[in-house]
């Protein structure tokens, strides 16, 4: 009966000790988890940077969707929007467009659609951060 305690004890000290010896040591690289935002962003990044004054707006939805209510014209008659990234909607950029010219609607030779694939982009901001508000 000794025996077996003694045998019981030893087992038992020999397997914490053999636990805390063999504990697995921390890495000096970063977590995996961490290394896949990071290439994510960076996937992130590059989408919303290929997109360049003169390519169309049909190119732009490629990367993002419009963020929501009609475009705003401006004193030039361009048109400006705001629109969100597809893969985060917290990324968002601000666009001016120069209308197509649509002959075909009405009978006046300046008439424009509000919004048409073929626009023009003349200016893209920076991408930003914002978080969306509740009203």
């Amino acid at each position: 009966m000794i025996r077996r305690i003694f045998a019981l004890a030893l087992f038992s000290i020999i397997v914490i000790g053999a636990s805390a010896f063999v504990r697995p040591t921390q890495s000096a690289s970063p977590e995996p988890c961490a290394l896949d935002h990071d290439v994510w962003l960076a996937h992130l990044v590059a989408r919303m940077d290929s997109i360049k004054p003169g390519m169309t707006r049909l190119d732009l939805l490629q990367v993002f969707k419009p963020e929501g209510g009609p475009p705003t014209p401006t004193t030039k008659g361009l048109r400006r929007g705001r629109f969100v990234s597809q893969d985060c909607p917290y990324f968002k950029i601000d666009v001016e467009f120069e209308p197509v010219a649509r002959p075909d609607i009405g009978y006046a030779p300046f008439v424009f659609s509000p919004e048409d694939n073929r626009d023009v982009i003349l200016k893209v901001s920076k991408p930003y951060v914002q978080f969306a508000t509740t009203n």
